[in-house]
């Protein structure tokens, strides 16, 4: 989702630009202001509570707002983004915010401020005074409103420069030139979105050979816990001297190994686009712990692709590997073969069904040829890729 504050104090132009990048980026709109005047206009207890506060130039409590904010976003579950307008803040607000967007599974992609002089804000806000009639545009309270502004609201760019999501933006000009300094700025940032793919099926199913053609042909970073492993036993590390007795038997080793290689992985891949992930997660539980890994980083699971296949398929492709150069240490016992079929064929309903939930599964048929599955699998890649 693209998720936008616009940032700046009373009168800098935020509900004139807020209407074009609705339009233009397709975004549900969030005004607290505007709302709570909808709430007050009519007469629910939230708009009664609010409207003393309101009418003095001052801000509505942080619960009223959660209340209606929250009321909105759950009447319009199926938006590709949304713009606030006037939220958050306060600091607290901001904070009120990554929770709120912790629990829709996404971010803030940035919060953009508009730039305006003390001067040209109460000439602005006079005027519209003038047209409109508000009550909270006489000069008093366009006073109290910008000092308001100044001590509590602040803050917040603070809040936000330090996670590197905000942005100055010279509020001065022509409408039209105002806008595509916004534009510029949220389409450099939306550049930054990772593609995350996670790719599961039973061994043999062919998830390694679809990888390195995704890997290429959309610029990501491959990760097989497999191979991270693999190398930290070849150099007879200490987490490769754990793991080596679970991959020689076909199981899954600690989630704390994996947790700290694939982070490591994370974090040298400094100009990384995204990522694939094969072989984690691959239990229902490591699903949980790879959103919360790419969560602490800004980032979630763009998609899981589950290559769909017989087992008996892939227990011959094992086999086979087993016979050849690439072989594993646990392809060369059948034993162990269908050891790892049988575990994953346990663990994949829950970890499938984790991703059905959040809406981002997608089924691959595994083809005996590569190239007519991998077309498949772009073409899931490129639908994700739209809805973020």
């Amino acid at each position: 989702m693209l998720n936008i504050a616009l940032f700046g104090p009373p009168g800098a132009g935020k509900g004139t630009q807020s209407e074009m990048l609705i339009k233009k980026y397709n975004l549900m709109y969030i005004s607290t202001g505007e709302i709570l005047r909808q709430e007050i206009a009519e007469g629910t207890d939230a708009g009664m509570r609010a409207k003393d506060v309101i009418e003095k130039g001052g801000l509505a409590s942080d619960e009223i707002i959660v209340e209606i904010i929250e009321n909105r976003i759950k009447r319009n579950p199926d938006v590709s983004g949304i713009l606030f307008d006037g939220f958050p803040r306060t600091v607290v607000q901001a904070y009120i915010l990554d929770g709120l967007m912790l629990r829709m599974q996404t971010h803030l992609l940035c919060m953009l401020s508009l730039d305006v002089p003390k001067d040209e804000l109460k000439r602005r806000l006079l005027e519209r005074a003038n047209i409109s009639g508000r009550s909270d545009d006489k000069e008093d309270v366009i006073n109290f409103r910008l000092q308001e502004y100044e001590n509590k609201t602040l803050p917040v760019a603070d809040f936000y420069d330090q996670k590197g999501k905000y942005f100055l933006v010279d509020g001065v000009g022509k409408v039209e030139d105002i806008f595509q300094r916004l534009c510029n700025i949220v389409e450099k940032q939306a550049e930054k979105i990772w593609l995350n793919i996670v790719l599961c099926g039973f061994p043999g199913s062919g998830k390694r050979s679809h990888a390195l053609l995704l890997e290429k042909k959309y610029d990501l970073v491959y990760i097989s816990t497999g191979a991270l492993i693999r190398k930290e036993i070849a150099s007879d590390t200490e987490m490769g001297r754990i793991a080596k007795p679970f991959i020689e038997s076909g199981d899954n080793v600690p989630d704390e190994i994996a947790i700290r290689l694939i982070e490591r992985k994370i974090r040298q891949s400094t100009h990384a686009k995204g990522f694939i992930f094969k072989g984690f997660p691959s239990t229902f539980v490591q699903a949980y712990i790879l959103d919360g890994l790419l969560k602490k980083m800004g980032s979630s699971t763009t998609c899981a692709i589950n290559l769909t296949g017989s087992p008996l398929i892939c227990m011959k492709r094992l086999s086979q590997r087993g016979k050849s150069t690439e072989a594993r240490v646990y392809d060369k016992d059948p034993a162990i073969v269908l050891h790892r079929l049988e575990v994953y064929e346990k663990n994949s309903p829950k970890i499938l069904d984790y991703y059905q939930k959040q809406e981002i599964l997608y089924h691959v048929k595994d083809a005996n040829n590569i190239q007519t599955s991998f077309v498949d699998i772009c073409h899931v890649v490129d639908i994700a890729l739209k809805k973020i």
